[in-house]
């Protein structure tokens, strides 16, 4: 066999992996407060995040085709399948340890500062280009800050209008609507963070000469889709618990707030071909919400240890990647 041909099918292999991972470590996410709030049962909510992953996934590529041209040209790099390679061994460990940990953090965060720490010390730093690579950790920066505002105004209007509801009705109400949120939730996480595996994998495939351009063959897009369907179906239980229970008791009317809120940031980001954190914005959206309902009620110490993991998730992931390539390669 062709050994070129079989390293690649090695990276497809951990691309994929990587995906299966993102499934059951950020899909948690999208369902936790849906499952938390009993508007579905894990089995129903792990079954239908699956199936809109999926359908999320297929029908866009836009993010898939910034991973995998905007932090490095895949075209000038001699060694491009070697740094994809241990980027993706990079972001599947650190993703492994968030989970064990039932920490929240974000495969998105991990697989660009994973690429951009493999790329510094296997190509040298004028292989990175600094402006795209800033451009998309602004926006994992800067998504979660618009996720906690829109959360706090969503809940601070949803509050006015239902003032003088029973909340008894009210949480009736919105644990039927819920259903809803979380399948748009599911949905737009599919439509971003499926596209990270199918960048990486594409961009394999531009670096080995398999292909002339960053355009996403169906079979990447299916192989992907699938992946983190399968991921999804395993579910993430401890991620569920900390996002469900440990941030702030969360009642129907909050889930459904936070869903709304977290799914339009993302769904907006895909649109702008932007890769960001479902992790970071259901959570930011969540803790906006509690704020909302009432400041005291946020568990911040939790909240704290969750926006920790955010900073040094990229930076981390940027020196894991690193020295893999170094004891490698």
């Amino acid at each position: 066999m062709d050994t070129s041909l079989l390293v690649l099918g090695i990276v497809i292999l951990l691309a994929l992996a990587f995906d299966f991972i993102n499934g059951f470590h950020d899909t948690a996410n999208a369902i936790a407060t849906s499952v938390s709030t009993r508007a579905l049962s894990p089995r129903t909510a792990i079954i239908m995040a699956a199936c809109m992953n999926f359908v999320g996934a297929i029908l866009f590529t836009g993010v898939a085709k910034r991973i995998g041209g905007s932090v490095t040209d895949p075209t000038k790099l001699d060694n491009g399948i070697e740094i994809v390679i241990v980027t993706l061994l990079a972001a599947i460990i650190w993703n492994l340890i968030t989970w064990w940990f039932g920490i929240p953090s974000s495969s998105s965060h991990a697989l660009i500062g994973a690429l951009a720490g493999a790329v510094y010390v296997g190509a040298g730093s004028d292989h990175i280009k600094w402006s795209g690579f800033s451009e998309i950790v602004e926006g994992l920066i800067f998504s979660p800050i618009i996720a906690f505002v829109i959360g706090y105004i969503v809940m601070t209007i949803l509050k006015w209008i239902f003032a003088r509801r029973s909340p008894h009705t009210v949480n009736k109400g919105f644990r039927t609507m819920q259903i809803l949120t979380a399948a748009f939730q599911s949905f737009t996480h599919g439509t971003n963070d499926a596209q990270k595996a199918m960048g990486i994998i594409t961009f394999a495939l531009l670096t080995s000469g398999r292909l002339d351009t960053m355009e996403v063959p169906l079979w990447v897009k299916i192989s992907a889709a699938t992946a983190m369907a399968l991921g999804t179906s395993i579910g993430g239980w401890k991620i569920i618990k900390t996002m469900g229970t440990k941030i702030f008791k969360i009642e129907p009317i909050n889930g459904f707030a936070a869903d709304i809120s977290a799914a339009s940031v993302i769904f907006s980001a895909t649109m702008l071909h932007l890769p960001v954190s479902t992790t970071h914005a259901i959570t930011s959206a969540i803790l906006g919400v509690g704020s909302a309902k009432r400041f005291s009620a946020v568990k911040w110490g939790v909240a704290g240890r969750i926006v920790v993991t955010w900073f040094i998730t990229i930076p981390i992931s940027a020196v894991l990647a690193g020295l893999l390539f170094k004891i490698i390669f």
